[in-house]
């Protein structure tokens, strides 16, 4: 059941522009703000231990939620995003500050033995991650700030997704084709 709970979680959590836009165009006033609230609520309680940095956005996205539901707000529901590109930038930064990468920590969960050389791609590998959170969370907040509810899931509920999948699957294909040549 726990498993279940986490998966559909993570899988509202994912399509959080789209509930939004349709909470707030076809469900009563607040509605959506709460049903979002207590899926975060449920989010947080799922969360492991392991993973402490998850739980700062979770509890910024319950107040979010929250305050949206009490102070009768629906834009404050636009700023998750914002809160999460917030909160990845953060990870990523001080990763790069602390060590070792984000990328690295990453890439270790399949290599734990990668080689020294690896190293220095790895971190600017979690540059370019860092400035895709700049861009993305810039773009969510004047989306949520200055344009319709249709360009805001447009841009957070596709276009942020299909920018981090371009990266994502850019990166792979570099480092599984011209990155092994050299």
């Amino acid at each position: 059941m726990r498993v279940l709970l986490q998966v559909l979680t993570a899988l509202a959590l994912i399509a959080y522009p789209v509930a939004v836009y349709l909470g707030l165009n076809y469900l009563p006033a607040g509605t959506i703000a709460l049903i979002l609230c207590l899926l975060l609520v449920v989010r947080l309680m799922l969360q492991k231990q392991k993973v402490k940095t998850l739980v700062l956005p979770l509890l910024v996205g319950i107040g979010l939620t929250a305050g949206s539901f009490v102070a009768k707000r629906s834009d404050w529901l636009l700023y998750y995003p914002v809160v999460i590109n917030l909160t990845m930038l953060a990870l990523f930064s001080y990763s790069l500050y602390q060590g070792p990468s984000m990328i690295e920590r990453f890439a270790r969960l399949k290599e734990p033995d990668l080689p020294d050389e690896a190293i220095g791609y790895l971190k600017k590998v979690t540059l370019l991650w860092c400035g895709l959170f700049i861009l993305n969370g810039t773009v969510a907040a004047y989306t949520a700030a200055f344009t319709s509810l249709a360009t805001w899931t447009l841009y957070n509920g596709l276009i942020a997704y299909v920018l981090m999948g371009l990266l994502l699957g850019g990166e792979w294909l570099y480092r599984s084709f011209w990155l092994k040549k050299t």
